[in-house]
């Protein structure tokens, strides 16, 4: 099965993220999107994310009528913080029978050669990117580089936890149920919202 894996801290999981996972399985070969929640992103402050756990469950209350879309918690057991090279590696090892792809943005990609090696991954992960404003898809070295045009939605996790540090709502950002566990678990009310 070829299945391609979302990596992120999904802080928290929104309408933004679902939309492009579901746009990946409507315009691809691949079987599946795997949502791999990081534990610990080597370029995100760790200041306003949410236990890991938590934020896996949010992502599976997101995904849970979709058998397409599953959420794995593999960088939880592994060493932090987390490269998506030993997450491959580790899959690849793992579930030998199914084949995996790298999703991610046009951000990202120019950050790609900043990664730990990168050229690992270039060289033996095929690599879909979705295009994000302001951010053009630049040449790599990558063996098998598919680009896509996603429909973007102006919505950042930062900005959902600013609305929540201000009392505001989230309603429609995030799915339904994601909107009512945050809301009920009391998730994100900060005092000094991010910057």
């Amino acid at each position: 099965m070829k299945i391609g894996l979302y990596f992120g801290s999904f802080n928290p999981i929104h309408a933004g993220h679902l939309i492009i996972a579901q746009h990946i399985l409507n315009e691809t070969d691949l079987s599946q999107v795997w949502f791999v929640v990081s534990p610990q992103n080597p370029f995100k402050q760790q200041k306003y994310l949410l236990n890991e756990y938590d934020r896996l469950h949010l992502v599976n209350l997101a995904i849970q009528k979709s058998a397409s879309l599953k959420a794995i918690d593999i960088e939880f057991r592994l060493p932090k913080p987390s490269y998506t090279i030993t997450t491959l590696t580790y899959l690849q090892e793992k579930y030998s029978q199914h084949s995996f792809s790298v999703i991610m943005g046009s951000d990202s990609l120019q950050n790609l050669d900043k990664w730990k090696n990168a050229e690992q991954i270039m060289a033996g992960f095929p690599i879909y990117v979705y295009t994000r404003p302001g951010f053009p898809i630049v040449p790599h070295q990558i063996k098998e580089l598919h680009s896509l045009t996603a429909p973007l939605l102006e919505i950042s996790a930062t900005h959902i936890r600013e609305l929540i540090s201000k009392g505001k709502s989230i309603r429609f950002l995030v799915p339904d149920l994601v909107c009512d566990e945050i809301e009920s678990a009391g998730y994100y009310k900060l005092k000094n919202p991010p910057q």
